[in-house]
């Protein structure tokens, strides 16, 4: 059985009969287990290996991320010959057992008496070598045409992410620019009437919002006062936004009553050019010498109305239709008093549509019990305070809405 796997090997199967029967019965047997390491390359070689049973891997650059199988070796094939030939007699590459396997062992003097006895091996031992290394180079051009390929797909999946950073920086630097505009429109400080304090909040759900605000001074004893929301979020709401805000600012500064501006400005939305968004407005007049809020409602969350005693109610009102859409506009007009020590609140959507984890929305039950627990301070305060308990109340949970808030608060 030996000497028939020994012919079988290439590199002796031009030897004589009786030197295949020597070989047999001087060289020595290994056994190993499967997964074991015969040999490392590097390591200084001075024997090599015929594969009598079993399977052996050979392998480089063992145990790192670099590992690559070059090779499988089975009975009658044989490995560790090139540390014999090479002057160094390092291993060039490492040999592990991939199953149960016998090995034939030559040490290096074994291997030297052996050519000198029959020298025609040396061409046997060239041609196997020549094979082996064509097929080296054969594998290490395919791994070199594979290994191209991956960092051609990488170099373009690159250039694309890239290109993907840079046009998301310039889109985070365009809405930059954008809310630092949105906000500029908003005033920067409130203006002061005798007899009252205001506070106002605005947290958009986006880096850009369609909700707004105003307080706009008409004389010695009286403001404008505005807050919107113009549907959807983003970019297009926050031009439409800045549309409607601008339109409303400047027909406020005019002689004329909530609802002529209301009016006015709904005419010239439709003529500024068809659009499918559309905005909830609620614009009055605060006159400190009857303390009557004056306003016209188009569509916009109801005001509630705080007593010095804490009580709150939910003010009058009648239909009002959105503004944007239809050219005959029907708007609620009511009248509301401010008693001394009392407080009106103006809110957008985003204050009572603001949700839990759980999916329950803060509500406007919730909103007249928390704004009687925030009644006392100063308006900013109040709108302060309101804006805390909603981030409590949606918790780790993302905005969904817009939200502003606005507080008309009596001293008197």
């Amino acid at each position: 059985m030996k000497e028939k796997i020994l012919a079988r090997t290439p590199l002796f199967k031009g030897l004589p009969e009786d030197e295949i029967n020597q070989l047999s019965e001087t060289l020595r047997v290994l056994e190993i287990p499967p997964n074991t390491v015969l040999f490392q390359e590097g390591e200084i070689g001075d024997r090599f290996y015929i594969i009598i049973q079993g399977q052996i891997e050979v392998i480089k650059a063992i145990g790192t991320p670099e590992e690559r199988l070059i090779g499988l070796r089975g009975p009658g094939e044989f490995v560790g010959e090139l540390s014999l030939i090479n002057r160094a007699g390092l291993r060039t590459a490492s040999v592990r057992s991939l199953s149960p396997a016998h090995l034939w062992e030559m040490s290096h003097e074994e291997f030297d008496d052996l050519l000198h006895r029959q020298p025609q091996m040396t061409f046997e031992l060239i041609n196997v070598l020549s094979e082996r290394l064509t097929n080296a180079h054969d594998s290490t051009i395919k791994d070199l045409q594979e290994k191209n390929f991956e960092l051609t797909q990488a170099y373009e999946e690159l250039k694309a992410a890239q290109a993907q950073i840079i046009e998301k920086e310039r889109l985070e630097r365009e809405l930059q620019v954008a809310f630092e505009i949105q906000t500029s429109i908003l005033p920067q400080t409130l203006p002061e009437l005798e007899g009252y304090d205001f506070g106002a909040l605005m947290v958009p759900a986006r880096a850009v919002g369609g909700d707004f605000y105003d307080i706009v001074p008409l004389g010695s004893n009286k403001v404008g006062i505005i807050i919107g929301d113009v549907a959807d979020k983003g970019v297009p709401s926050a031009i439409f936004m800045a549309q409607t805000h601008a339109l409303l600012y400047a027909m406020a500064n005019i002689d004329t009553t909530p609802t002529q501006v209301l009016l006015h400005v709904n005419d010239l939305l439709l003529k500024i050019g068809e659009s499918s968004l559309f905005v909830t407005v609620l614009y009055g007049v605060l006159d400190r010498t009857t303390n009557e809020f004056t306003y016209a409602r188009a569509g916009h969350e109801l005001p509630i109305m705080i007593n010095a005693d804490g009580e709150t109610e939910i003010a009058p009102y009648e239909q009002g239709q959105l503004m944007g859409i239809l050219d005959d506009l029907v708007l609620d007009e009511q009248i509301i008093s401010c008693p001394p020590g009392g407080t009106i609140l103006l809110y957008t959507d985003g204050v009572i549509d603001a949700r839990h984890s759980n999916g329950e929305s803060f509500g406007m039950e919730r909103l007249l019990d928390v704004t009687r627990k925030i009644h006392p301070g100063s308006a900013q305060d109040q709108c302060d305070q309101l804006w805390q308990i909603l981030c409590d109340f949606q918790s780790k949970d993302a905005q969904e809405d817009d939200v502003t808030i606005v507080v008309v608060k009596s001293l008197n």
